[in-house]
């Protein structure tokens, strides 16, 4: 994976408070997803089933019901605009739960059609290549709470929208994360067989991705098992808590676990692996890949080593699973670096998903609020 960032300054950003829900000032919080539904659509039939997975997603987040409403209207939107615009895509909805946060629904959609060549001009009302009202893209930002898209002409689209259970709380001029991720299941199975959560405790980000054998419901439950023992044992030093997590999956299937600590004020990642998660710390220094061991957390795990690697000011962290190919190169999508840490995650997953296998993709980087 070769990455060269010197040229993300070339596509203006259009970020409506893009980072604002994911700032953490609390001294203990975690961020846990909880519902997720991918959606293809080709054709305009399919965009009333995509408000109501909207709203129910909303609805069953507990989101008030004007967020819900809004949730809907969107959801149409952005269905609409992917049957005409975009020649049929794919639309991914999730909530993402914070311990102290206020919980976030996220709807985006994504297309390989022929893109925007003015992403600026696109969120102008009166705006369209369709012949339509060209009140699209400029309602979906209004109605969004935070709103983010990147385009390439001839490879396509990603549009994201976030909504807020409640408004979002003030931070402290203080450098911090901003998390996002994205997980797709393998196609034909109802239920994704990874899982990943975040915690920050103590001024230090932890994060976990965990890839249960297989695929479906059993591998799904030996993931979910060591993300909830991961929140609440996050203190313990990495060695220890992937050893924590071995013991508790000996009962299930197993999994590949990786686990990541970030230190902002170190400049330091630690990093502990076994299996097949994939982990790399960006910048435009270059890229440094993680070193994850063999073996199968729950069935056969060697002596664990830790790892360290420095943390530049400008870097990414890319956390996936093998649903996700090596070599994704971030030197194909200028400015994309500047993006939304899930737009970023969903721009790598549309791009390369093996198309045979569970994807997860989370992404961190350090923002100055």
């Amino acid at each position: 994976m070769e990455v060269n960032l010197n040229g993300r300054q070339g596509v203006p950003v259009v970020s409506k408070d893009a980072v604002s829900s994911q700032h953490v000032t609390c001294e203990s919080d975690n961020v846990t997803p909880s519902d997720s539904v991918w959606l293809p659509i080709s054709d305009s039939s399919q965009v009333p089933g995509a408000r109501r997975a909207a709203t129910d997603l909303s609805r069953r987040a507990g989101f008030p019901d004007a967020q819900t409403d809004k949730a809907g209207l969107i959801a149409t939107e952005l269905g609409s605009n992917l049957v005409k615009h975009g020649g049929g895509g794919d639309m991914y909805l999730q909530t993402i739960r914070g311990a102290i946060r206020p919980d976030v629904l996220e709807i985006m959609t994504l297309d390989k059609g022929p893109g925007i060549a003015n992403t600026v001009q696109s969120l102008s009302d009166g705006y369209s290549t369709a012949g339509s009202a060209g009140t699209g893209l400029g309602a979906i930002r209004r109605l969004s709470d935070a709103f983010d898209l990147y385009s390439q002409p001839g490879r396509g689209t990603v549009v994201l929208s976030r909504l807020f259970s409640a408004p979002s709380p003030r931070v402290s001029r203080l450098k911090t994360l901003e998390v996002g991720a994205i997980t797709k299941p393998k196609h034909g199975e109802a239920v994704c067989g990874d899982h990943w959560s975040a915690t920050i405790e103590g001024g230090q980000w932890q994060f976990l991705v965990a890839d249960g054998l297989g695929h479906g419901p059993l591998a799904s439950e030996a993931a979910m098992q060591a993300a909830r023992l991961f929140k609440t044992t996050c203190s313990r030093k990495l060695p220890d808590l992937l050893g924590a997590v071995h013991d508790a999956l000996r009962s299930t299937r197993g999994a590949a676990v990786a686990i990541a600590t970030v230190d902002l004020s170190g400049r330091l990642v630690k990093f502990v692996g076994v299996g097949n998660i994939a982990g790399a710390v960006v910048s435009a220094a270059g890229t440094k890949n993680m070193v994850s061991l063999n073996g199968t957390a729950g069935v056969e795990m060697r002596k664990v080593t830790e790892f360290s690697y420095q943390w530049p000011d400008d870097a990414l962290l890319v956390l996936h699973s093998d649903g996700l190919v090596s070599h994704w190169n971030m030197d194909q999508y200028p400015g994309l670096y500047q993006r939304h840490p899930t737009l970023i995650a969903a721009v790598l997953c549309r791009d390369y998903d093996r198309g045979r296998d569970d994807v997860t993709v989370v992404v961190a980087k350090q923002v100055q609020s």
